[in-house]
């Protein structure tokens, strides 16, 4: 028997001198225990080293995708081919019916295999002659250098990593400027609290206390630029009137330090969010034509990547995000959740209470559908989640007519009062 053993060096082919010997797995490391004995389980036969580190890097990336490279099948046409009785034993099964494909050879691989590799791997300087420990122990370092480099410079997950950290950052940008402005505006509240009841939207309503500062400045002060003409009216109006309590320059001065960050950090959420969809749709466009670019990020920020998305059913991905109320469902013994992230959606927003159950089922298959395509189809455009989103829309649509038409069509009797029965007035 031949032993295919791979170290950072290159290929080495090892002839198993005593075969019965492999017949007792647990007490094989005991053969293995000295140089000396070692060499009388095995003998090296032929050693190829690597010519440099590029060589070893193609050897290694071909031997953990279960590969055989160019390095790899020199040897094997060189040595075994020659002794193509003698099966080859190997550490890896799938590159073994790689090997059995190609060049027709016996590959073994079983516990004892294992077992012998390990002893080989333990002895490695003392069987491998001409190749100092020095010398290995920097190819070694090498490799794992490069390897390193490689796998994340051509990782297909790599991409995924830039939407996880863009939605994970949006959704704590929400939760600062939540806190911020409330703040903001229970600070300000005390000075002039009308204001906060009169401008409702958030990001106008710290732009206009940023540029008004103290509630006396509201008459002498153009907020035309942030607020439409009657609410500034309304504005000015309060302030003459205004119940709110005198405060001092410096107070006015943190709260429109306040203002700023709002401001700064609103515009900072804006870009975020424009170049989160961008990526979407570079990355996932189906899955985000099906679901919208927040709920597909969140959906592969909960998987960890597209490609553990894509490999969910859709079951799973229907109710991705509800895995407490799944799990206290189960054990209660109630009804599991319908829907989880996937709630959030367009579609199923747009639905009757009545219908949101089966509009994320349904939207849950075509958008299974959808990410396996974005993942490992070889395209980039969106046809197959327009095409599939119509579809959706036209079955809501008709989910909803027939649940109308249902209602007025239940049948209507009269009864001896003269009263219509059967339905209820309220229904009606």
């Amino acid at each position: 028997m031949l032993v295919l053993f791979e170290t950072a060096a290159g290929y080495a082919i090892f002839k198993v001198l005593d075969e019965s010997k492999l017949q007792e797995v647990d007490s094989l490391w005991k053969e293995f225990e000295t140089p000396e004995k070692a060499n009388k389980v095995v003998k090296l036969k032929h050693f190829e080293k690597f010519q440099d580190t590029t060589e070893a890097l193609a050897a290694a990336t071909a031997m953990t995708e279960g590969k055989m490279g160019k390095s790899l099948k020199k040897v094997l046409k060189k040595v075994v081919a020659k002794e193509a009785h003698e099966q080859l034993a190997i550490s890896d099964a799938k590159l073994g019916g790689v090997i059995k494909e190609k060049l027709n050879l016996s590959c073994v691989h079983s516990p004892a295999v294992a077992e012998l590799m390990r002893g080989i791997r333990t002895q490695m300087e003392s069987l491998i002659t001409g190749l100092p420990p020095r010398e290995i122990s920097a190819m070694s370092l090498g490799l794992a250098h490069s390897l390193s480099r490689y796998k994340l410079k051509f990782s297909p997950d790599k991409v995924d990593t830039m939407i996880v950290q863009a939605i994970s950052l949006l959704d704590d940008l929400d939760k600062e400027l939540n806190n911020y402005i409330m703040r903001c505006r229970e600070w300000y509240g005390w000075h002039f609290p009308e204001v906060g009841k009169i401008i409702t939207d958030n990001l106008a309503y710290c732009k206009s206390v940023r540029k008004i500062g103290a509630r006396t400045n509201v008459a002498t002060t153009d907020l035309s630029e942030h607020l439409p003409e009657e609410v500034e009216a309304e504005v000015k109006l309060a302030a003459e009137i205004s119940m709110g309590t005198e405060v001092s320059e410096e107070d006015i001065g943190n709260i429109m330090h306040l203002c700023d960050q709002v401001i700064e950090i609103t515009e900072y959420r804006t870009q975020l969010y424009d170049y989160l969809k961008n990526r979407m749709m570079a990355i996932a466009p189906n899955l985000t034509v099906m679901v919208g670019e927040l709920v597909g990020a969140r959906l592969i920020s909960h998987a960890g990547s597209l490609l553990n998305l894509a490999k969910h059913p859709a079951s799973t991905v229907q109710i991705l995000g509800a895995e407490k109320a799944l799990f206290r469902a189960l054990k209660t013994r109630r009804d599991t959740p319908k829907y989880g992230l996937i709630y959030h959606a367009s579609l199923v927003g747009q639905t009757s209470a009545k219908n949101k159950g089966k509009i994320s089922r349904m939207l849950a298959a075509k958008a299974s559908l959808a990410i396996r395509y974005d993942a490992l189809g070889e395209d980039t455009n969106a046809e197959m989640g327009v095409e599939n989103r119509a579809k959706l829309e036209a079955r809501l649509r008709h989910l909803e007519e027939k649940g109308v038409s249902s209602s007025l069509s239940l049948p209507l009797t009269v009864n001896k009062k003269g009263r219509l029965s059967g339905l209820s007035m309220k229904k009606l």
